[in-house]
């Protein structure tokens, strides 16, 4: 299954390499199963409702979705370098999750994220970083969430960023809104998402758009 979400990952990522100019700017979505919108079909996943939000606002930014199911942030920055060969202006980074599931130590995946931000920023020192919040239930231990949570905020004060500060806010938890893993939101949820994260966004790109 990650063999073939990788492959999956791959093409479009070689298409989107290959097209001709975007219309204005470029965001890019790295992610995990969340973003990459397991579950769902492609066109309900919050990168591409990201996407007709920016359409119908007129807005002159192309999104890319390089969500990976099964992605930790250690994964994310080892295929950050590929990537980066398409210019990025927006860089929206959703990675993290895989991590606190798995009990991986705070500090190395908060390591792994200032790396990831360093990386894009050294490509274009201009690029704007928005960082989506993540929290873990409260059965890994209450220090650990507590550590966990902290992160994103952290690195988002530390590097300017704006912050989501959390990205399931209004769908983790509610049965309603996730599909049976409890984890994953369906399309309904995956709205709710697109939401949560077009709040922040949108100010930053009508800011960008316009400069």
């Amino acid at each position: 299954m990650r063999k073939l979400a990788r492959q999956t990952f791959g093409l479009a990522l070689f298409l989107f390499c290959c097209a001709g100019p975007v219309r204005g700017g470029t965001i890019l979505f790295l992610g995990d199963s969340l973003t990459a919108g397991l579950g769902v079909q492609e066109s309900q996943a919050y990168p591409a409702l990201i996407q007709e939000k920016i359409r119908a606002s007129h807005l002159p930014f192309d999104v890319i979705n390089a969500g990976l199911s099964g992605e930790t942030s250690a994964g994310g920055l080892s295929r950050l370098d590929w990537i980066l060969q398409k210019p990025i202006d927006v860089l929206v980074l959703a990675l993290g999750a895989n991590d606190g599931l798995r009990g991986l130590p705070v500090e190395q995946t908060e390591k792994n994220l200032q790396a990831i931000i360093d990386k894009v920023k050294a490509k274009n020192p201009h690029v704007k970083i928005v960082i989506a919040g993540m929290r873990m239930p409260p059965n890994l231990g209450e220090d650990y969430a507590a550590k966990f949570a902290a992160v994103f905020p952290e690195l988002a004060t530390r590097n300017h960023a704006a912050l989501i500060p959390f990205l399931l806010d209004g769908v983790g938890g509610h049965v309603d809104l996730n599909q049976p893993d409890h984890i994953h939101p369906t399309a309904a949820g995956h709205k709710i998402v697109a939401e949560n994260v077009w709040k922040i966004l949108k100010p930053l790109l009508t800011k960008k758009g316009s400069e």
